[in-house]
């Protein structure tokens, strides 16, 4: 059984995992896309400008840190943000980046 300090040491690394998977700008706006409405790839590209490849390594790492989630319907893949914690957390960062400016 972990004690209370491994399990704080392990909070902390994945939160810095998290923060760096948001690091990104691109990353970010696609978060930031995802706060609306849930979105296939295709359509996350489109909105981005981006290529396809690079969207889906954006979204892999994402979907890795738990930040997103998939969903299969068809051929399409759909992404939404995992839950509310991920937009509250976007949010409160560009609120507490905003005030800066």
């Amino acid at each position: 059984m972990p004690t209370a300090v491994q399990r704080e040491e392990t909070a902390c690394q994945r939160t810095a995992d998290l923060f760096a998977a948001l690091g990104d700008p691109q990353r970010l706006r696609i978060v930031m896309l995802l706060g609306n409405r849930e979105l296939c790839v295709s359509e996350i590209t489109a909105e981005l400008a981006d290529n396809l490849p690079a969207v889906s390594q954006r979204l892999r790492w994402l979907k890795r840190e738990r930040l997103v989630r998939a969903r299969r319907d068809g051929k399409h893949i759909y992404y939404a943000l995992a839950d509310h914690h991920v937009a509250e957390l976007v949010r409160n960062a560009f609120d507490h980046t905003s005030e800066m400016v």
